[in-house]
């Protein structure tokens, strides 16, 4: 019979699964409202860019970066529900979304073309916090695989 320090949730795990699950929850409505192409949301998620030239931007990725940002955004949010039911499924679900954001914000960094009216700081520190939070997000899941603190 398990104890009960063995079976309690550690505080964190809810306090970062909590935080993974808010944010997430905002990468997903940023998706959905991105493709139902709100040009009020764009123009106000994106100060400074016109919304029908940052809608032509998204427009212009290829395939593999669209898919790549379908899988950041998915398999972040499940991954984030996922830590917060103790799944160790958490870890597959954040590699996918890793491999999403890798896919999505590699073409963005590397191959994009610069989005006309996104030369501000903020335009070039989101694409860095995205990759930072997905690989922490996927470490922890890891590492609460490894302390037998997700089933």
């Amino acid at each position: 019979m398990a104890t009960t320090a063995q079976t309690r949730t550690p505080v964190h795990l809810w306090i970062v699964g909590a935080v993974a699950l808010l944010y997430s929850c905002f990468g997903a409505y940023d998706y959905v409202m991105s493709h139902m192409r709100d040009l009020r949301y764009i123009a106000n998620s994106m100060p400074g860019v016109d919304p029908n030239t940052a809608l032509a931007w998204m427009d212009s990725f290829p395939v593999y970066a669209k898919i790549g940002w379908a899988l950041g955004v998915w398999g972040g949010l499940l991954g984030s529900v996922l830590l917060l039911t103790r799944s160790r499924y958490a870890v597959w679900a954040f590699a996918v979304s890793m491999i999403g954001i890798i896919l999505s914000i590699g073409y963005q960094l590397a191959l994009a073309p610069v989005l006309q009216g996104a030369e501000s700081a903020g335009y070039r520190l989101m694409p860095w916090v995205i990759i930072i939070v997905g690989a922490a997000l996927l470490a922890y899941s890891q590492a609460m695989v490894k302390r037998d603190l997700l089933r």
